[in-house]
């Protein structure tokens, strides 16, 4: 009976196990599986983590005063443990996230693995307490008992971590597997002897561009594209593997990067044979470390490219083709290929857009071609940021071949990419939605949009931006102060960033009595319909952060 009691007692803690596993195991999946991305979380997230080994502290000290004449201070512990166990279970019973748990076949990898660890802990605790018991045969249950509840202890107070070990245990198999995975699509792509491959990266605009270019390129071939934000090599991977066709001309591959030597991972499988590189810039500082490591990573797409080139001795020059922003302050001080064809709005460009006008119905430009070509261009996107990113993608499919001619009118079809300041409309009220932006100059152009909306009260949703290193509040200070120019309100979510965007703000001469600090964007995104605001409102919303970042 002593026995099954105990059996029993692990009931609610495989619970709390299987709840806390599978709320660390989706932060572990949105972190990518990156270790640097899951314990930046366990540290934002340090009181949660705290308690967890709070519980096993005083799981320590209940025991160690059992026995004392008094039994108050092992109560009042024991009690403590219980309030803090069934806090967290309620903690982690499994809520709306923005971005769902997905149960991938690697995810049920790791639950095999938690199932092993977990047997081996507990297996552990009772082995322990044999090893002070030994010699007496007639504690057998008793061993048992309290190696099952010591087991539970150590086991609540190790929850979070365990999926990283468990990460790190099955590394070796995942690596296998991505591997086959990546030969297959290696496979697929030399069986398309014919394909173009563009790839496509920066530190902002690389997606629009990606979209962009596929609308244009469509008028004269068969494009693949990689979709929405599949930009990473598992993502480029999946697209080959169950998109690509024979009839596929070209193949628009965006790449993504977060740590040095991102890019040329993906072209050592991709091998691109022409490349676009839409800017660089201060992103993703956290794990870049460097500005000089975000530059060299970027042009690892155009070092790819030349590669390819000289691989084939130069038999067909200009075959292989390199683009860059020209407007791009970064890559005009760090232009390593000459040969690069230019595009942007500057003067110099190879590419250049002039005579821009904004209007009710969109946008207007003059595009340059280097032969003095010139073409008259329209469409119904508004903002800067937009006619650079259309003219990226002008200068790329005319150098493939299409037309000015042909251009103009694909140009007018282009719709907004999701969720890059994507304009929707919901009665009296415009949405500005850039949530998938969070980098400082992406920042400053979506502020600069906002701008562009004259007689309407401008409103600012965002966490701000995050990943920037040590200068995540320099800059985040910077953009409360952008915002004080341009914004009739401030709405801040969450308080990672809150009190730097804020002071920034404030110090620009903002009104304190015009921001307003919520906890999610669930609140933020109700209390922004009710702002009284008497005229037409224009809501920008600046950056969204998964669940993974508090």
């Amino acid at each position: 009976m002593f026995l099954i009691s105990a059996f029993v007692f692990l009931i609610p803690v495989l619970c709390l196990a299987f709840l806390g596993l599978r709320f660390y195991t989706h932060m572990l999946q949105l972190s990518s599986y990156q270790f640097q991305g899951y314990f930046r979380f366990l540290k934002s997230s340090w009181k949660k983590v705290a308690i967890h080994i709070i519980f096993l502290v005083l799981f320590v000290l209940a025991f160690s005063t059992t026995g004392y004449a008094s039994m108050a201070l092992p109560i009042i512990m024991m009690l403590a443990m219980l309030a803090i166990f069934i806090g967290l279970i309620i903690s982690y019973l499994p809520r709306q996230a923005k971005k769902k748990f997905v149960v991938t076949d690697r995810v049920k990898r790791l639950f095999v693995t938690y199932v092993i660890l977990t047997v081996l802990i507990f297996v552990l605790s009772c082995l322990f307490v044999n090893g002070i018991i030994s010699g007496k045969d007639e504690y057998g249950d008793v061993i048992i008992v309290v190696g099952i509840i010591i087991g539970a202890a150590v086991y609540v107070a190790a929850l979070p971590f365990i999926p990283a070990l468990a990460n790190l245990i099955n590394k070796p198999i995942e690596n296998r597997i991505n591997q086959g995975f990546i030969d297959d699509a290696v496979r697929i792509l030399k069986e398309h002897e014919n394909l173009r491959i563009i790839g496509i990266t920066g530190s902002y605009g690389k997606t629009s561009v990606k979209y962009y270019l596929t609308t244009l390129l469509s008028e004269g071939f068969r494009v693949l594209m990689t979709p929405e934000s599949y930009n990473t090599p598992m993502g480029i991977v999946r697209t080959i593997r169950e998109h690509m066709q024979p009839t596929h001309e070209i193949f628009v591959c965006e790449m993504g990067a977060r740590h040095l030597h991102d890019i040329k991972e993906i072209t050592d499988f991709v091998h691109p044979d022409d490349g676009i590189v839409t800017s660089i810039g201060y992103q993703h500082l956290e794990t870049f470390h460097s500005l000089e490591n975000i530059i060299s990573t970027k042009y690892e797409l155009l070092d790819a490219v030349d590669a390819k080139e000289k691989s084939e001795g130069g038999k067909v020059p200009g075959k292989h083709l390199k683009f860059v922003n020209g407007d791009n302050e970064i890559i005009r001080k760090n232009m390593k290929y000459p040969d690069a064809i230019t595009y942007g709005l500057s003067e110099g460009c190879d590419y250049r857009a002039s005579d821009v006008k904004v209007t009710g119905a969109g946008t207007t430009f003059t595009v340059t071609s280097p032969s003095g070509e010139t073409g008259e261009f329209s469409t119904k996107l508004v903002g800067r940021h937009n006619v650079e990113n259309i003219v990226g993608a002008i200068a790329a499919a005319n150098s493939l071949g299409i037309p000015m001619t042909k251009l103009r009118m694909a140009v007018r079809r282009l719709a907004g990419v999701p969720h890059r300041l994507e304009l929707t409309r919901h009665g009296n009220v415009s949405i500005l939605d850039d949530a998938y932006n969070s980098n400082p100059n992406g920042a400053k152009v979506a502020l600069e949009t906002l701008g562009l909306f004259e007689d309407s009260v401008k409103i600012l949703v965002t966490p701000g931006m995050v990943e920037l290193g040590e200068k995540e509040d320099e800059y985040n200070k910077a953009f409360g102060a952008q915002a004080a120019m341009v914004c009739d309100y401030i709405i801040l979510v969450g308080d990672k960033n809150s009190a730097s965007i804020k002071s920034g703000a404030l110090e620009a001469g903002f009104s304190a009595e015009k921001i307003f600090e919520k906890s999610t964007f669930t609140e933020a995104s109700a209390f922004m319909y009710e702002l009284d605001a008497g005229r037409e409102k224009v809501i920008l919303l600046e950056n969204d952060l998964p669940d993974n970042y508090k």
